[in-house]
């Protein structure tokens, strides 16, 4: 064990209990999702893309494109300004 209390670090948890999760490989320990979806389903949802999402910004908006601008010199690009 170590001096980290963080219950998702296995270095915390019983050796029994991690070698049951490395045991799994990497299965899913869950079953929602869209690997529970019927595949028609799956393909609908992805269809729509963005436009299901309720987003933050109006379109073209001053927000919207200083959002951007602040992501790119995030990312390490650069600004054309």
């Amino acid at each position: 064990m170590t001096d980290n209390t963080n219950p998702g670090n296995f270095a915390n948890r019983p050796k029994e209990e991690v070698k049951e999760a490395a045991s799994k490989g990497g299965q899913s320990s869950h079953t929602g999702g869209f690997a529970s979806m019927p595949k028609e389903q799956v393909q609908e949802i992805a269809s729509k893309g963005g436009k299901a999402s309720s987003g933050s910004f109006e379109k073209g908006s001053e927000a919207a494109k200083e959002a951007g601008r602040k992501g790119g010199l995030a990312s390490g690009g650069s600004s054309d300004d």
